[in-house]
Parts: structure tokens; C-alpha cells; sequence
């Protein structure tokens, strides 16, 4: 006879399994789309320089007192994107400020998503007034544009690299709200869900069992398309002068160029790298975001290829 202890094992060895076959269907129809393979790799390379910039560039390329150029200097062989005004290196700059950009955009996202799933799999599960209530409040988020409520959040506190993270992550989550409510109102409607509410199982049984599992790949694809959104309100909130004056970040960049003046004076190496990394990264995202749905969701008929 199978002692319990045996079982339980068994059953954990199956689902581990299970998840590691899982992930490799999901790699090898993820790696048919060459634009999310093209997005996913232009990310390593960005994560792997992000984490090895102190040292690639050090921390002191902060610093605005040892600073080893002159002011605005034009790039040359010393400094490649040339100097701001305060002779820092500017590829030095742009290095260390994809930590800090990557970073908002990976928690806001993270935040916005995790607020987006909880309201929606509770106002699809529960339904009647509590479902009406909290979608009006969604339908209130929904239609404010959520750039000017994150600058009203980031006005009224401190600025702080958590306050754009705050002011990112809770004003967009409606979007993700409405899609999980929708999904849990499809999986709810299924047989065996019947079947484990007569079975005895309860609400929290039913949502975190059932319910979860089945819309996390929509919450997967949500996550990934948000963190470009993220990143670029990220850089807009910098570029207002709303983020952290104390850290060096891509939109942070944009708004020094532009109180220096970089704009009329035609200093174009200033504008253009903190720039074209916002675009890059956010397309790369926007890539890797693509394709996940399309392997998640194939009747999306999306193809990358």
C-alpha cells in the first residue's frame, strides 16, 4: 500500500511536471514569432546593462561635482553621447538611468495589474449590486485620463521613485479590471464550477482554485503591454518635473535637456539617446506583449511571424 506521504510526493512530482511541460508548449510557440523573439532579446541586453552599471559606468557618474568633462560637450571618442550641462557622460547616464526606468516600469505594471485582477475576479464572481458598484468606480477611473491623474498623485505627495510607481500603478488598473471580469464571467458559467460550489466549495475556494488560474494568461499579456505604458508615463511624469530629482531616470534626462535649453541651442545628442532608449524599450514590450497573447490566446489569429 502507497503510504500518504508517498502520494503526496507522486502528486507533486505530476504537477511540477505538468507546469515544466506547460512552459515548454509555451516556449516553443513563442519562439515562431521572430518580432517577440527580436522584442524579448532586445530586453536581455537592456536588463543585463541595467544591472551591470556600477560597473560599466560606476556610481559617481551621478555626481554633478566631479564631473570629468565640460559642459555640453559634442560626443567625441571620450565621451560617445557627448556631456550634459554639468559634463557628465552622458552614455554613463543613460546606462544607469535604464535601472531606474525598468524598475518603475516593472512595479507599476506589476501594481497596476495585481489592482486590475483583484477588482475584476470580485466583481465577476459576486455579481449584482457589488458588481455594479465597483464597475461604476471602474467606468469613473476609466474615462479620467490617467496621465493627469498620476500628475495630480505625484503633485500631492512626495516625489519619490514609489510615489510615480503609487501615482502609475493605481490609476491605470481599470482596463485590466474589465478584461478579468469579463474572463471570470466566462469561466464561471462552466459546468465544474457548479460542481464545486455543490460540493461545498466556498467563495475564496472557488475564486483562487478555479477562477485565477484560468484568467492568468489574460493577466500574463496584460502585464506585459502595460509595463511599455508604465515606462512611458514614467518618463512623462519625469520629463514634467514630477519624479525624483535625486535619481537619474530616461524622462529625468529629457526634462534636464530641456531646462538646459538643449532644444534652442540644437544640442541633439541630449535629446536623442534618452529618447530612442524610451522607444526602444517600450517597443520591445509591446513586441513580447504581442506574442504572449497570441500563444495564450490563439484565436486571436495574431501571428508575428
Amino acid at each position: 500500500m502507497t503510504s500518504p506521504t508517498t502520494a503526496a510526493q507522486s502528486a507533486s512530482s505530476l504537477a511540477w511536471a505538468r507546469r515544466r511541460g506547460s512552459v515548454a508548449r509555451f516556449w516553443r510557440s513563442y519562439r515562431t514569432h521572430r518580432a517577440g523573439l527580436f522584442g524579448l532579446g532586445a530586453l536581455a541586453v537592456i536588463a543585463l546593462v541595467a544591472l551591470a552599471a556600477p560597473l560599466l559606468v560606476g556610481s559617481d557618474v551621478q555626481s554633478v561635482t566631479n564631473a570629468p568633462g565640460a559642459a555640453l560637450e559634442a560626443p567625441s571618442r571620450a565621451f560617445p553621447l557627448g556631456t550634459d550641462q554639468f559634463g557628465r557622460s552622458l552614455l554613463g547616464l543613460l546606462v544607469w538611468g535604464a535601472r531606474i526606468s525598468l524598475t518603475v516600469g516593472l512595479m507599476a505594471a506589476a501594481l497596476s495589474v495585481a489592482i486590475g485582477t483583484l477588482v475584476g475576479i470580485l466583481a465577476g464572481h459576486f455579481g449584482g449590486w457589488f458588481s455594479t458598484v465597483i464597475m461604476r468606480i471602474t467606468d469613473w477611473f476609466l474615462v479620467m485620463p490617467t496621465l493627469v491623474l498620476a500628475i495630480v498623485l505625484a503633485t500631492v505627495m512626495s516625489r519619490s521613485v514609489w510615489t510615480v510607481i503609487l501615482a502609475i500603478g493605481v490609476t491605470s488598473w481599470p482596463t485590466t479590471a474589465r478584461l478579468v471580469r469579463a474572463q471570470t464571467l466566462a469561466v464561471e458559467s462552466r459546468p465544474y464550477i457548479e460542481r464545486a460550489t455543490a460540493l461545498g466549495g466556498g467563495h475564496g475556494h472557488i475564486m483562487s482554485r478555479h477562477v485565477l488560474p484560468n484568467v492568468m494568461p489574460l493577466v500574463l499579456a496584460q502585464t506585459t503591454l502595460g509595463i511599455s505604458n508604465a515606462i512611458l508615463t514614467e518618463a512623462t511624469l519625469a520629463f514634467l518635473g514630477l519624479g525624483d530629482p535625486d535619481v537619474v531616470s530616461w524622462g529625468g534626462m529629457l526634462q534636464d535637456a530641456r531646462e538646459a535649453g538643449a532644444v534652442s541651442a540644437g544640442h541633439w545628442w541630449y535629446l536623442a539617446p534618452p529618447g530612442i532608449a524610451i522607444a526602444v524599450v517600450a517597443l520591445a514590450f509591446t513586441l513580447c506583449g504581442r506574442a504572449v497573447e497570441s500563444v495564450l490566446n490563439p484565436k486571436l489569429g495574431v501571428s508575428a511571424k
